[in-house]
C-alpha cells in the first residue's frame, strides 16, 4: 500500500546490486579456481556454492532491470485504502 510520503528522488538499489553481484561472482569463480588448483576441494565447493548464489543473484537482477520503471503515482494523488472484502 502506498503511504503517500515517499521521497519524490527515490531511486532503485539495482545497479549496485548489479556490480555487487559481478564483483562477487569474479571472486568466488576466481576462488573456486584457486582452490581447486591448490588441492582444497571443500573450499572449491564453498566457493563454487557462493559463484552459483551470485550468478542466480545477477540472473535475477538483470530480470528487474529490463523489466523496466513502472507506474508510480505522483505526489499530487493521495494514498489509498486497501479494498475491503464484502
Amino acid at each position: 500500500m502506498r503511504s503517500g510520503n515517499e521521497p519524490v528522488t527515490a531511486r532503485s538499489p539495482l545497479r549496485l546490486r548489479f556490480w555487487l553481484s559481478v564483483w562477487g561472482l569474479i571472486w568466488a569463480a576466481a576462488g573456486a579456481a584457486a582452490f581447486s588448483l591448490a588441492g582444497r576441494p571443500g573450499w572449491a565447493a564453498a566457493c563454487g556454492v557462493v559463484a552459483l548464489l551470485a550468478a542466480v543473484d545477477l540472473a535475477v537482477v538483470l530480470h528487474h532491470i529490463h523489466q523496466g520503471p513502472h507506474y508510480q503515482p505522483g505526489p499530487d494523488v493521495p494514498p489509498y485504502e486497501p479494498p475491503r472484502d464484502r
